[in-house]
């Protein structure tokens, strides 16, 4: 998996967004800290606000950037949002009132939907081989899973000697510092397209060729169980540890390590096993797999008589691992289902999308664990992502191949689409993706 990192330019990138990751885990800290430090027992409430104000500006920015973010210069592009991220953590450790927070919160994630989904669509272009790609996908993983295991364990190191608001300035660091990275290196640009007809067709084309995909469509029941389950882990784990339990600060960082363990295994295993295995083939069994655990660990906890602690941990590491095989594969599906010039725009809306699921997971998470407990908490969400798993097989066939035989009765016959794909008449074949040329997608048998 480590060979992709002989490429200096994905080398320079994932290094980046390593720094990054932990800059933004600090971050994440320090806010719970000033939250606390400005509204006391309310804490709770202003995080989850800062959590919804997070999950609206990705929603609504990042299908607007990824409508034009092919034809602005790339690495400038990702400089300028890195460095916008470090201009506002900056400001954070000056804060005196709870609004000022939701305004940089605000601002700050507004400038990560636009760089994230950017960053994610060069991927593909630096490293063009399907098996490179897969290993970076695993990397990139296993990035996100280390910085959640290791970034809070930082935080609480660097707690000892220095002053909350000072974790600030680790965040501004990574910041500063992924921007000097991607400098640091040439970004392949793809040429922009220039189809769109007005600020509605760009701003929507992304999701447009997302929607009408099958298997795509199929992805975003997947995201649906990935925020189901994960939301669940998120948002109970000090609740069940805490307060079911009755067990201690560090068992709750134990549960949470045990599901990131489960994470980090798959990210470790899935390059071998995305080879030889289709994606559909790992992710579907992957989100049932999720859905059983909430829907059996429910069960255990109504009807049988066991210790529950060893339980959780165990069910924690396994749903884990079915999340990782869940969102893994991600970068894999959107790589094969758009064209170079559109994978920002479609990057973006898988951004959007997968983030309007846990908008809606989050608060069920939340509020349906106070007022109902954590069985039906359980049971709902593991419904849920079953329904999600369910709806993806429904959505995504089984057979779905990249090249599709296909006609073009609208075109004229010496149209240069059809004098570079010749075929019988206006029929051919090639890798199917929609575009301004193939608007939608053909039955297949």
């Amino acid at each position: 998996m480590l060979t992709v990192l002989a490429d200096r330019t994905y080398r320079h990138l994932f290094s980046a967004q390593v720094i990054a990751l932990i800059g933004t885990g600090l971050l994440t800290v320090a806010l719970a800290l000033l939250a606390y430090d400005l509204a006391g027992e309310e804490a709770g409430a202003v995080l989850g606000t800062a959590l919804a104000i997070k999950m609206i500006a990705y929603v609504g920015v990042s299908p607007i950037v990824g409508a034009y973010a092919s034809r602005l210069p790339r690495r400038a592009f990702l400089v300028v949002m890195s460095l916008a991220r470090a201009g506002v953590a900056l400001l954070l450790p000056f804060v005196s009132e709870i609004w000022h927070i939701y305004v940089l919160i605000f601002l700050l994630q507004s400038a990560s939907a636009a760089f994230t989904p950017t960053f994610q669509a060069t991927i593909p272009d630096v490293l063009p081989a399907e098996k490179d790609y897969t290993r970076a996908l695993s990397l990139s993983r296993l990035a996100y899973d280390l910085e959640n295991l290791l970034s809070p364990m930082l935080a609480a190191v660097l707690l000892t000697v220095i002053d909350f608001h000072w974790l600030f300035g680790g965040t501004v660091f990574g910041f500063l510092a992924a921007a000097v990275l991607v400098v640091s290196v040439r970004l392949p640009q793809p040429l922009p397209t220039e189809s769109g007809k007005g600020l509605y067709d760009n701003i929507t084309r992304g999701i447009r060729i997302y929607l009408a995909t099958p298997r795509l469509r199929g992805l975003l029941a997947l995201n649906l169980s990935a925020a189901a389950a994960g939301a669940m882990v998120i948002v109970n784990t000090v609740v069940l540890v805490r307060g079911w339990l009755g067990r201690t600060d560090d068992d709750v960082a134990l549960a949470m390590a045990c599901f990131g363990g489960g994470s980090m295994i798959a990210a470790l295993a899935l390059p071998r096993v995305l080879d030889r295995t289709p994606d559909r083939a790992v992710m579907v069994p992957a989100a049932v797999l999720l859905g059983a655990l909430l829907l059996g660990f429910a069960w255990i906890m109504t009807t049988v008589d066991v210790g529950m602690w060893p339980v959780l941990l165990v069910v924690w590491a396994l749903a884990g691992l079915a999340y990782s095989a869940v969102l893994t594969p991600t970068g894999r599906l959107l790589r094969r289902s758009a064209q170079p010039a559109d994978r920002p725009a479609v990057f973006a809306a898988q951004f959007a999308l997968s983030h309007a699921c846990w908008l809606v997971t989050y608060p069920i998470a939340g509020w349906l664990g106070v007022i109902a407990g954590a069985p039906v908490t359980l049971t709902v969400l593991g419904v849920l992502t079953l329904l999600g798993a369910g709806l993806s097989v429904v959505l995504w066939p089984a057979h779905d191949p990249d090249e599709i035989e296909h006609t073009h009765a609208e075109l004229d016959p010496d149209h240069p689409h059809l004098r570079e794909y010749q075929g019988s008449g206006r029929r051919h074949a090639h890798p199917y993706v929609i575009d301004d040329l193939h608007t939608s997608w053909p039955v297949t048998r």
